[in-house]
């Protein structure tokens, strides 16, 4: 799964160059994003062009009674993301890029309660884009909540040792076609792979980031100097 990520670095330049957008904001820097918060996200208007907004974390169908299920909604698998209700109209029309530059999964050390926090990045540390899929739910008109989950996959060589899934990273190649309009769902889902093992750089980090209310910079400080701290083995 993905149940926190990051987006540390950037600017409104930044994101306007690496995504083609028109024009973005000069977005805060993020840390510890969690499920129910706002995150960014990049779609495609009708006419084409790269919009850049904020959407909430865990998505609402259309057709949603209430916005209750939104917690459980934050991933949607590749695997059945074609034919589950909640996420088919989505993935033939609402398909968006939602940048990064880590994500963070957990590892139980052996003999302890406590698990291992990993910050997981491309390789060469530079920004990235989950394949996400969005949704506008009118609360009643003229409001509505438009939200979004990210697609996982099953986890690389250089993620399983921490966790068996993780988010779909796109390539620069898929990204573009992700949000193309003549793009068919079965189309999309090929898009839906993991990348190559050597691409994807894990470290240990601190406990910092285990408080999802805390969105500061000691989330990517390392783990305190303790041997047991850090037990991961088959790392490439």
């Amino acid at each position: 799964m993905c149940g926190r990520y990051s987006l540390s670095s950037v600017d409104a330049r930044v994101l306007e160059s690496r995504f083609g957008v028109a024009e973005a904001a000069t977005p805060k820097p993020r840390y510890n994003i969690a499920p129910g918060s706002g995150v960014l996200a990049v779609r495609a208007s009708a006419g084409g062009q790269r919009l850049a907004e904020e959407l909430r974390w865990g998505l609402v169908p259309h057709w949603a009674k209430d916005s209750g299920a939104a917690h459980r909604m934050i991933n949607a698998r590749a695997e059945t993301v074609s034919e589950r209700a909640a996420y088919r109209g989505a993935l033939a029309h609402c398909r968006c890029l939602i940048p990064a530059d880590g994500f963070y999964e957990w590892q139980r050390v052996p003999g302890e309660r406590r698990k291992q926090p990993f910050h997981i990045t491309l390789a060469g540390g530079e920004l990235f884009a989950f394949a996400g899929l969005w949704s506008v739910w009118h609360r009643g008109a003229p409001e509505e909540l438009r939200t979004v989950t990210i697609i996982t996959t099953a986890a690389n060589a250089a993620v399983a040792p921490v966790h068996d899934r993780m988010p779909v990273i796109l390539s620069r190649e898929a990204e573009a076609l992700w949000l193309s309009a003549g793009l068919s769902p079965a189309e999309a889902v090929g898009l839906l792979i993991a990348p190559p093992p050597q691409a994807i750089a894990v470290r240990p980090v601190g406990p910092a980031v285990n408080d999802a209310r805390y969105d500061g910079p000691a989330c990517l400080l390392d783990p305190p100097p303790d041997p047991q701290a850090s037990l991961l083995t088959g790392l490439p």
